[in-house]
């Protein structure tokens, strides 16, 4: 794999399934991620982006990849002037996943490029390294002031607790799929089985909410929880059948995967996502139809990319690009659980499903 700091921007992630005779864009997840300065003397500063295999408890060893990158705060004195100071952080990605497991050097550093090195053993011996560039802040035209070497023991327990934390949640999904799917045996060409519905599966909303956040199970983005306008109930976590979930009453759920700042952690849903949800609806709407789940652009007027609503009329409908598509004959029922997702191909193709 190669990273690349470009002029857009973004840092673009390549693949090479041939010893590097050809690279193709990984598109998929980890490209355009992490933001990178552009202009100015930090622009494309070298980030440390190593593998590693990390060890676990027993023989749960894990193939990682570990990314040092600077984070930027600015502060602005006059219009035109910048004054920034960049800290570094550690990320910790095993190509789907990815948390910024925080700052390598301090708040009173200036960082620009470096490198990472792991050692692996066992019994202590394993060792997570940080040599990165220390720039002197608050000059127009800055320059090293030397290197610096950081032993990085906690950072590591925390990518290991990390770690522990996903594969703990992928053992409940897939708890989940099969005791839904009781009928269908646990053969190896099952769905269900360890390593095929977890595959790809990024995020995850279950039973962890409070203080009007819904947190990712996978710790990566977490849901905000907003009042419809008017609204006078508060929304509140309640266990479900399904087993865990959040009731809304007069209010909704926002998934912010578009806006996340200089760092965009689900850049891949400007392309490709799956967005499924266990679903029941407790009251008729008044009038009209009322919004279930969908995508919104970032533009001027939330435009909805692709979505899916319920009608007073019992029926199903598909909002997409900002259309409302024609009713379909299918109908719904209050108390009833629903499976329901929608689905962006491409960028452009757009399709909802009911079940």
């Amino acid at each position: 794999m190669m990273m690349t700091a470009c002029d857009d921007g973004r840092r673009r992630v390549y693949e090479s399934g041939d010893k590097g005779d050809s690279w193709t864009e990984a598109l998929g997840t980890l490209s355009r991620v992490w933001g990178n300065e552009h202009e100015g003397p930090e622009k494309g500063v070298g980030s440390g982006f190593i593998t590693a295999t990390i060890v676990g408890d027993g023989d749960d060893n894990r193939n990682v990849m570990l990314v040092t990158l600077p984070v930027y705060t600015e502060k602005r004195e006059e219009e035109k002037e910048r004054n920034q100071k960049s800290e570094l952080h550690l990320w910790l990605t095993d190509n789907t996943h990815i948390v910024d497991i925080g700052p390598v050097s301090s708040d009173e550093e200036n960082v620009a490029a470096s490198s990472l090195l792991y050692k692996s053993g066992t019994n202590n011996e394993e060792k997570l390294i940080a040599l990165y560039e220390k720039k002197k802040g608050g000059e127009e035209t800055q320059s090293s002031s030397g290197m610096v070497s950081v032993l990085l023991t906690e950072q590591l327990k925390r990518v290991k607790d990390v770690l522990a934390t996903w594969k703990k949640v992928d053992d409940i999904v897939s708890k989940l799929c099969s005791s839904s799917i009781a009928a269908v045996s646990a053969s190896p060409g099952n769905v269900c089985s360890a390593g095929k519905i977890t595959a790809g599966l990024v995020g995850f909303l279950s039973g962890n909410f409070s203080d009007k956040t819904w947190r990712d199970e996978y710790l990566g983005v977490n849901a905000m929880v907003k009042k419809n306008d008017g609204a006078e109930k508060a929304t509140s976590a309640t266990a479900t059948g399904l087993p865990y979930g959040v009731k809304f009453q007069g209010a909704w759920a926002e998934w912010p995967v578009g806006r996340q700042g200089e760092n965009q952690l689900y850049h891949f849903a400007n392309y490709n996502f799956t967005l499924v949800a266990t679903v029941s609806i407790h009251n008729v709407a008044k009038s009209g139809s009322v919004p279930l789940m969908g995508a919104v652009m970032n533009d001027t007027k939330n435009t909805v990319l692709l979505g899916l609503s319920y009608s007073k009329g019992k029926k199903w409908q598909v909002l997409c690009s900002g259309r409302t598509i024609p009713e379909t004959s299918d109908t719904w029922e209050a108390e009833t659980t629903y499976q329901v997702a929608i689905v962006l191909q491409n960028g452009t193709q757009g399709t909802a499903y009911v079940d």
